[in-house]
């Protein structure tokens, strides 16, 4: 029977999730479409180096994970956060022709900058919308199928790419011109889909929410979510450099984006299902066992990049971002003060995007003097270092 006066222990998920999952699965399409040819545009059209195009990465991730810490903050502060993803999602949309028109490292450099800064804006608040719209009970679940939409899209986008590259003989520009659509579209859905609900109580204006006082309403158990995010992302560099080990590897120019689509289909396939473990289980415990696929992933792809090896590296690595990304979200969104949710969400985001830009940097530099397997060696030894810290955590 169930209890007319109490939320039901498995509530369903709510509507606002799932309108949020088909945006960034749109918003992922457009992306991917660009982004899973980007590393061999920039290397075999624009003729940069692989250290360029870890800087670019490294600068536009740690760009949108920085951006989330402002846009966060102001949601706590003005109580709203439809509209803040709005703009992000549209400055997203707006920047993708830049690609089309590229001719040079620099014009990349600008279009990743600004659509990850629409990346930042948009993140922190839609997380904290999908915090504020869920039972506690069931948040690694909500947060496994918005990530599992999310990247539904991600391998949706590079299989269009590819289509289209072989439909087109390897041009670049003309697939880029393609991702504009899909783009317009996750800005329509979510101005139309989505409705912000109320409040429970309104913010405070005396603190703002990056304030000293505001802060110090953030317990201990957060604060080591955040280390264990930004030294786990320390460990994670760009993916950028798995598209470029594969091409080394001997796969051709229009098949480059099925590097990103093999590890994308587990990472969809296994988000929701890790996600909803994570509501039944310590959360330390799956976040130790998430990374272990990470440290195989690095293991393989640095023995050789050719298919066969490097594909299994994929498939450890995608299993890795679905057992860790959604439970990272959760782990913020139960360990924070409900009206400081963005605040957390952006800081949260901010230690990852200072230890993203570093490691696609070491990445970039290894890269180019050591060799590639240096580089996902590097990755190995820092992924062991997260397990080894995480495990000597008590409680």
């Amino acid at each position: 029977m169930k209890n007319s006066s109490a939320r039901p222990p498995r509530a369903a998920i709510p509507p606002t999730v799932w309108v949020l999952g088909f945006v960034s699965l749109l918003m992922d399409i457009s992306s991917e479409m660009i982004h899973s040819l980007l590393p061999v545009f920039m290397t075999v059209v624009l003729g940069t180096s692989a250290t360029t195009v870890g800087i670019i990465e490294g600068i536009a991730e740690a760009t949108a994970l920085v951006t989330k810490v402002f846009s966060g903050v102001l949601s706590d502060w003005i109580g709203k956060r439809k509209w803040l993803a709005v703009i992000g999602y549209g400055l997203g949309a707006l920047t993708k022709p830049f690609f089309a028109m590229a001719t040079g490292a620099g014009w990349v450099l600008g279009a990743r900058f600004a659509d990850r800064i629409g990346k930042g804006i948009r993140g922190a608040p839609r997380d904290a919308l999908i915090a504020d719209v869920t039972d506690p009970s069931m948040r690694g679940a909500a947060f496994g199928l918005r990530q599992s939409l999310d990247t539904v899209g991600a391998f949706v986008g590079p299989l269009l790419a590819m289509g289209l590259m072989l439909l087109w003989a390897n041009d670049f520009r003309a697939v880029f011109w393609v991702a504009v659509i899909p783009g317009a579209l996750a800005v329509l859905l979510l101005i139309v889909g989505v409705r912000e609900p109320q409040r429970e109580s309104p913010p405070g204006r005396a603190a703002f929410p990056i304030s000293r006082p505001a802060l110090a309403l953030l317990p201990a158990a957060y604060w080591w979510v955040v280390i264990a995010g930004a030294v786990l992302t320390l460990a994670r560099f760009s993916e950028a450099f798995l598209v470029l080990r594969v091409q080394q590897g001997g796969l051709p120019l229009a098949l480059a984006p099925l590097v990103l689509v093999l590890m994308n289909v587990i990472y969809s396939v296994c988000a929701y299902p890790l996600g909803k473990l994570a509501d039944t289980m310590p959360h330390r415990t799956l976040l130790v066992a998430g990374i272990v696929p990470l440290v195989i992933a690095d293991l393989l792809l640095a023995y050789s990049g050719e298919l066969g090896w490097a594909g299994a590296g994929l498939v450890f690595w995608g299993l890795h971002m679905a057992a860790t990304q959604g439970l990272l979200s959760a782990m913020v969104a139960d360990t924070a003060p409900a009206h400081l949710r963005g605040t957390a969400f952006g800081l949260f985001n901010l230690a990852s995007g200072i230890a993203m830009l570093a490691a696609s940097i070491i990445a970039g530099v290894l890269w180019d003097t050591l060799g590639a397997q240096a580089t996902f060696h590097a990755g190995a030894v820092f992924a062991i270092l997260a397990i080894v810290l995480l495990s000597l955590r008590r409680g």
